[in-house]
């Protein structure tokens, strides 16, 4: 899959988007089944229910409810749905534990980004009871895989939620206009928020201490859906965790060049660089600690690299000269090559040339991943090494388990991916109209969140080897929220030595499952 492809994050697996095939049914019944997950050495039983809730658009009236028991068909059916609203049916997976009072007992929300993935990473990687085995940072060998008891999971603070994006996973959409309904930043995170709020009442869960937890693209989501909660539903949240942020496309590493006069991307992926090649040895001199030494470029890229960018053609030829030389410090590049790129290289270049004498493209998800490169000529890299790694035994992994293990979906297909190759990046920001055409940005949603909930709490996570979402992007966006400074010690900040997805590393996933505990039993209320 080339990087270039609409998904970010996360859903950039190198797995192709399942045909919409035929016409779906309403979807299956709701399955339930019981399970026990070991933690430290304390066994919990769980309920889990595998199911659908369905929700509706912003136009909603109440034929979307007679809708759904009549039983349209879903994602293509050929009923004449020119009459009908648009709705969809969101699949779940919830675990509960047994035998403690819902106002006792924490809840959290999970999915991942895309936009257009379905939940199967985080859902098979994070804090359900059960995960797949991923150690080591090489390609995985083919089935089969092992499915294991997740020691990790979050269950030992939290009932967990696992949620498919509407046209995603065992999610369908249906009615009259529906993909232009639900594919885009406001319609998608419309669709969580109702799902969310129907979900609490389905379950008893209003009276629960409430969180959510997204990741990639699903950052983006949580800040939409946490002010549409809020604002909305009149529903408050105890906390919101993030994991490998981007609030603002203008941000992204990928393709800054399209955007030019932004220099800001350069800027925040070069920590990142750095703690890739320090990785892979590629540096010109030793750094025996990767925190002192991130901390160094952060300071230069802030300082100098930012001045410098700020010169454009201004820029003195000897400090041009200068720069590039540190630049070459940093990530290894070579200068004449940092000079020809005129002091800017995209994450595209920086994974195609880091490696280049060995014939190795590095990861884009988790930069400590290499493989072979496609194409050596190439100006950027082709694919990314992690996906193509650990995809077929997250897939597999997954369709075996839902079907035998939650016992759902046997005749339906898991979609991995939104395949209407439509998503609405329009978002109307709180208090304005729809932002200016170009990428969207959704850090006024969070902060206006905090501000009409001083009580949220934000924890932000993320990997120091993420070329997706760099981690101090996420660290610049939180620290240029729109609200009072004061505000700003409900945010906290943890960084792994892992990449995008955190969790596909035993030991980092340890990590990150104590502090997302830690925080869970620092806000829920309930000590």
């Amino acid at each position: 899959m080339l990087r270039k492809a609409l998904l970010l994050g996360a859903a950039m697996m190198a797995v192709p988007a399942l045909a919409a095939g035929p016409a779906t049914p309403a979807p299956n019944a709701d399955s339930v089944t019981n399970g026990t997950v070991t933690i430290n050495g304390v066994t919990i039983p769980y309920r889990a229910i595998a199911g659908t809730i369905l929700v509706h658009g912003a136009d909603y009236n109440d034929s979307s409810d007679v809708l759904a028991k009549r039983g349209t068909k879903i994602d293509g059916g050929k009923d004449d749905d020119s009459k009908n609203a648009p709705v969809a049916s969101m699949f779940y997976t919830a675990y509960f534990k047994e035998g403690v009072p819902s106002e006792k007992r924490p809840i959290t929300f999970l999915y991942n980004g895309g936009p257009g993935s379905a939940s199967v990473w985080v859902h098979m990687g994070t804090f359900g009871p059960r995960r797949v085995n991923t150690p080591g940072d090489t390609h995985l060998p083919a089935a089969p895989y092992a499915l294991i008891n997740n020691p990790q999971s979050l269950m030992d603070v939290s009932d967990v939620v696992f949620v498919d994006a509407p046209g995603t996973g065992f999610s369908r959409i249906a009615g009259k206009d529906a993909v232009k309904e639900f594919l885009g930043v406001d319609g998608d995170g419309e669709a969580f928020t109702h799902f969310i709020s129907k979900f609490l009442a389905k379950y008893h869960r209003y009276n629960s201490p409430k969180y959510l937890f997204g990741e990639s693209y699903g950052t983006m989501r949580s800040a939409v859906v946490i002010n549409d909660l809020e604002q909305d539903e009149n529903i408050d949240f105890n906390g919101v965790i993030l994991l490998s942020q981007i609030l603002n496309y203008d941000n992204s590493d990928d393709s800054p060049q399209f955007n030019a006069g932004m220099d800001d991307p350069y800027v925040l992926a070069l920590p990142t660089y750095a703690a890739t090649a320090w990785y892979h040895h590629c540096l010109p001199a030793e750094h025996p600690d990767l925190k002192t030494f991130l901390h160094e470029v952060e300071h230069f890229a802030m300082t100098d690299y930012t001045l410098a960018l700020r010169q454009g053609a201004d820029l003195p030829e000897d400090q041009r000269q200068a720069i590039a030389a540190k630049l070459h410090d940093y990530t290894g590049l070579p200068v004449d090559y940092i000079l020809r790129a005129d002091l800017r290289v995209n994450g595209g270049e920086f994974d195609q040339q880091l490696q280049a004498k060995t014939g190795m493209a590095t990861g884009r998800l988790d930069t400590r991943y290499s493989s072979p490169t496609i194409d050596p000529m190439s100006q950027e890299v082709d694919y990314d090494p992690q996906s193509s790694a650990i995809s077929s035994a997250y897939v597999t992994a997954f369709n075996d388990y839902v079907r035998n293990t939650l016992k759902y979906g046997s005749d339906e297909d898991y979609r991995l991916f939104n395949s209407q190759g439509h998503w609405d990046s329009h978002h109307r920001q709180p208090g304005h109209g729809y932002q200016p055409k170009g990428e969207p940005n959704v850090m006024t949603d969070l902060a206006m969140a905090m501000k009409t909930n001083p009580n949220l709490h934000v924890m932000l996570n993320a990997g120091y080897y993420d070329l997706a979402t760099p981690y101090f992007e996420g660290i610049y966006e939180m620290k240029h929220l729109p609200m009072a400074k004061s505000l700003q010690r409900n945010i906290e900040y943890a960084q792994y030595p892992s990449g995008h997805m955190v969790y596909v590393d035993p030991t980092t996933l340890q990590q990150l499952h104590d502090n997302v505990a830690a925080f869970i039993r620092r806000t829920d209320n309930l000590h």
